[in-house]
């Protein structure tokens, strides 16, 4: 049976902080909020996966942490931005406010990828960015409203200790994606 995977860092601790910056959104048109609880940096979208191909996954990324030569670290979480482009926005996000941060999540995802790829997981096809998705946009009833606020907002979220990365499950419902932890490696 498959499940659908990715790794990330889980911005533990910042629930409340996350929920704050999405206060700003709050009852703007076509702008669908994301669960704080379960705020997370997706390091690769791996999608459906075969469930006995787990525990191979997960040897995959205990080499990708010893390949990156990443340590536990410390990043800084804060800001806001939207994919693809301000003009046409899918997705409001909150990013990584430090350049340590940044170059250690980089180097976890360039990792993971160089790993998983050669597991016959499909490539990035694009350049990867480290946020944590906080709001979908379903429609542009309410995009000059988030424009605005994206473009004059420069919210801080806080620190977080970056110690492990965590293999999750997401399963698909009527009220959004529900995470689960299948396993996790320790930097």
């Amino acid at each position: 049976m498959a499940k659908r995977l990715f790794v990330s860092v889980d911005l533990d601790g910042l629930e409340d902080a996350v929920a704050s910056v999405q206060a700003r959104f709050d009852g703007i048109s076509g702008l669908r909020l994301t669960d704080s609880g379960q705020a997370h940096v997706t390091l690769k979208f791996l999608g459906d996966t075969d469930s006995d191909r787990i525990d191979d996954v997960v040897a995959a990324l205990e080499t990708a942490v010893e390949d990156s030569g990443v340590d536990p670290f410390e990043a800084e979480f804060g800001g806001l931005g939207v994919f693809p482009s301000l003009s046409y926005i899918s997705v409001v996000w909150i990013g990584v406010h430090d350049g340590q941060g940044d170059a250690e999540l980089t180097a976890l995802h360039e990792a993971i990828e160089d790993r998983t790829v050669a597991m016959g997981f499909d490539p990035e096809d694009h350049r990867f960015t480290p946020h944590a998705t906080i709001a979908r946009m379903d429609h542009a009833g309410g995009k000059e409203t988030v424009q605005h606020v994206v473009e004059n907002d420069d919210p801080a979220v806080g620190r977080l200790r970056v110690a492990e990365i965590r293999l999750k499950e997401s399963e698909l419902g009527p009220d959004g994606p529900t995470y689960r932890t299948v396993d996790s490696v320790s930097l």
